[in-house]
């Protein structure tokens, strides 16, 4: 019994595998076959109205066939033949962004002072003198940019509350705005200023210890505490010799 059921099965699936721009000529040729349809039955209202001679005359048969052709070629116009679907049935589908979405929501801004990977946790210190606090932020695998929150770096951390706990949703390095007439290179632009010969200082910005524990060949040291008292008698006095100036990380 259950081959004689195979061919409704096959036919059924069939009909189930017929893509949307088949679909699209179906309804098409329908909507052509139903004009032609409703034409004829028009012309043949007229001619069964001979009878009818004073109205419309012997040869009313005759006239109504020559303007077949012309209601056949209107639902031509009207309905299309061969219409191209394909931009039908593209813009029938959503279109998908490929744009990055920016972060949004509540934020935070501050010192990193602690992060535990075990923990899944942030401490962060937001605030300034007096009304400075830290704040406790967990994270998970769905947390963007866990690798910017670093101990002793500036991050920004955007979260969401659940459960009245802030979790980090993403995170991004803070970054000190640049002064005018400073700009930001790469590690490969500074190897070719050095390997060009140019004539630059390159300044070591870090603590004294981290400069005395490895620097780059010819770098100076001048780090944040003792650029007072050392900028004058180490930085050139010729205002346009080319100043190279490095860190330990995001500032």
């Amino acid at each position: 019994m259950s081959n004689s059921f195979a061919p409704i099965e096959n036919a059924a699936e069939l009909f189930f595998t017929i893509d949307n721009g088949s679909i699209a000529i179906i309804n098409k040729m329908a909507s052509i076959l139903l004009v032609l349809f409703e034409t004829i039955t028009y012309a043949k209202n007229f001619v069964f109205a001979k009878n009818k001679a004073l109205l419309f005359g012997g040869s009313m048969k005759n006239k109504m066939l020559k303007f077949i052709p012309f209601f056949i070629m209107a639902s031509f116009l009207v309905t299309g033949c061969n219409q191209d679907t394909s931009n039908t049935v593209a813009a029938a589908k959503p279109a998908v962004s490929t744009q990055a979405k920016k972060a949004t929501g509540p934020v935070y801004k501050g010192k990193v002072v602690g992060k535990s990977n075990k923990a899944k946790s942030i401490s962060i210190v937001v605030g300034k003198g007096k009304e400075a606090k830290t704040i406790m932020v967990k994270f998970d695998d769905k947390t963007k940019g866990v690798e910017h929150a670093s101990k002793g770096h500036a991050s920004i951390i955007f979260y969401e509350m659940r459960d009245g706990q802030p979790w980090a949703t993403v995170i991004k390095p803070k970054l000190a705005k640049l002064p005018k007439g400073v700009t930001e290179i790469q590690t490969d632009e500074l190897k070719k200023i050095i390997d060009s010969g140019s004539d630059y200082l390159l300044v070591d910005a870090r603590p004294a210890k981290r400069y005395a524990a490895g620097h780059l060949p010819g770098a100076v040291s001048l780090s944040s505490k003792a650029y007072k008292d050392k900028a004058a008698s180490l930085l050139p006095a010729d205002k346009n010799k080319l100043l190279l100036m490095y860190c330990g990380g995001p500032t």
